[in-house]
């Protein structure tokens, strides 16, 4: 999952980093309100993580923003030290998903955040094939069919290929699809992304004919999503 974190705190920022990578996430870690906000109004992310009192802006002006003016669902989890019932309420009430105290233990952060991704996408985490008619893929045997056909692929065009489908209607950075298909630390220029996108779209006849349209977004990244499907004329 790819997080971003709001937290001022370098030590305990650095802590929660590490739980959290250690964990098989990648973590983005920003130290203001203003910096969070712009790198979120430019990339996409899996979860914000987000504390209360930081520079800028506060941890619910961010939570305001992501809801209100990105009109964003991505879940967000407040982990502060502002513990009263009218924080937790007023926080909940603003759209976090979940809210969690100071001082921070790292087995329960991991077991929230988990809880978090499978109430975002439960059905990827619980089916071993992701069939969208006339698509089929089977996650164990690293097959995509399309029509009930094979189609061939490299090792990341089918990566890249399973990434968009489990996010089917997300909008999705660059950076985004990079760091989850070819890593982290990996140097990925954004040509490259674009070019497997592109020969993703190829084999798989993305368009009217097949229901699904893989859309660029200008300086940002794609979309891939439903459509309606072309009917043969009476």
């Amino acid at each position: 999952m790819r997080i971003a974190m709001l937290e001022d705190d370098q030590v305990v920022g650095s802590a929660m980093r590490q739980w959290l990578e250690a964990g098989g996430h990648s973590v983005h870690h920003y130290t203001s309100g203003k910096a969070i906000v712009r790198e979120a109004g430019r990339e996409s992310f899996d979860l914000f993580l987000l504390d209360w009192h930081v520079p800028d802006l506060s941890g619910e002006d961010v939570l305001r923003w992501l809801r209100e003016k990105q009109k964003t669902t991505v879940p967000v989890l407040f982990a502060t030290s502002r513990d009263t019932e009218e924080d937790i309420v007023s926080a909940l009430s603003a759209g976090a998903d979940d809210y969690m105290i100071k001082p921070i233990r790292r087995m329960e952060l991991l077991a929230r955040v988990e809880a978090l991704y499978r109430r975002m996408r439960p059905k990827v985490a619980e089916t071993p094939q992701i069939v969208l008619s006339p698509y089929e893929i089977d996650l164990a045997r690293r097959v995509v069919k399309l029509h009930d056909q094979p189609v061939e692929m490299t090792d990341k065009e089918y990566e890249l290929t399973v990434f968009l489908f489990q996010n089917l209607g997300r909008l999705l950075s660059r950076g985004h699809i990079s760091e989850s298909v070819w890593g982290r630390t990996a140097d990925v220029q954004s040509r490259t992304v674009d070019t497997h996108v592109s020969r993703v779209r190829k084999k798989l006849d993305f368009g009217t004919a097949n229901g699904l349209r893989l859309s660029p977004v200008y300086n940002f990244g794609y979309r891939l999503e439903r459509i309606a499907p072309e009917t043969a004329p009476s």
